[in-house]
């Protein structure tokens, strides 16, 4: 299989995570969103040097995973993938904060490497909570979520729009991949070749744009998302954003893993 062929079916594998059947499976695309906007906001308010408070955070993306029944290898590559922009964001703070803050078995850490820490720590969890959110759900229903939520419609549609035209663009480059194969008996090109080649992908990929909005056109769209099955907003939903929301908030104003450890150390001495 060739790379473009992996990245085209790595596009697809999130939709195919979306229709399996599970309890997270099950709630209703808005109650998820409304959750994981909830957990992404707790997250990011917490202080540069606040990081063991984050630990228990790391609760809500591991039930998204197990009770999702997620592959947590392909959860972590998508994760790993966008890790070096969180990691160029993180890179400076050691160099640039060197005041001993925490000695730890007689090893000081300074400021920078705990906000360095930190930053890393939110990157994992948010990343990873919105990547298992949007493969419970389904990309198409988070944005119809947006929309039912007072979202801009016309923001929710080009998000759509922009993830179905991926696919679009994707199928050209492999049909033309294999043209340049078949043509060249699978010797390698320039890079004057691949220049062309990218150039002719993007000319037949707006033309191939135009024609479907053309057929959209013809059969009646107007800027709406209308689909057949419509979800409907339940108790389940409610029960599951009032307690993981409570949840948060009680993690957000209690530095659980310090109050274990001070018991723990007390009960030791």
């Amino acid at each position: 299989m060739s790379r473009i062929e992996t990245s085209l079916f790595s596009l697809g594998y999130m939709d195919i995570l979306a229709r399996r059947d599970s309890p997270v499976h099950r709630l209703e695309s808005r109650a998820k969103l409304i959750t994981t906007m909830f957990f992404i906001i707790t997250v990011v308010s917490f202080g540069k040097y606040e990081l063991s408070m984050l630990a228990p955070f790391f609760i809500y993306p591991v039930y998204l995973v197990s009770a999702g029944d997620l592959p947590v290898r392909w959860l972590m590559k998508k994760v790993l993938y966008v890790a070096p922009f969180a990691l160029m964001i993180a890179l400076f703070n050691p160099v640039l904060d060197r005041s001993i803050m925490v000695h730890l078995g007689g090893v000081g850490f300074s400021g920078g490497w705990i906000s360095f820490f930190s930053i890393m720590m939110r990157f994992c969890l948010t990343v990873s909570a919105a990547l298992a959110m949007i493969a419970c759900t389904g990309f198409r229903s988070v944005c119809l979520a947006m929309d039912r939520l007072g979202m801009p419609r016309m923001f929710a549609v080009q998000l759509l729009f922009l993830y179905r035209y991926l696919f679009v663009l994707a199928e050209e480059a492999l049909r033309m991949s294999r043209a340049r194969t078949l043509r060249s008996f699978g010797e390698r090109s320039s890079m004057k070749s691949y220049a062309g080649l990218v150039g002719s992908i993007l000319l037949r990929t707006i033309n191939r744009a135009q024609r479907i909005h053309l057929a959209m056109t013809c059969r009646g769209f107007d800027g709406r998302i209308h689909i057949m099955r419509q979800e409907r907003f339940g108790m389940k939903d409610l029960v599951f954003i009032v307690f993981w929301c409570s949840l948060f908030m009680v993690l957000r104003s209690f530095d659980i893993p310090q109050a274990l450890g001070v018991l723990v150390t007390g009960a030791l001495t």
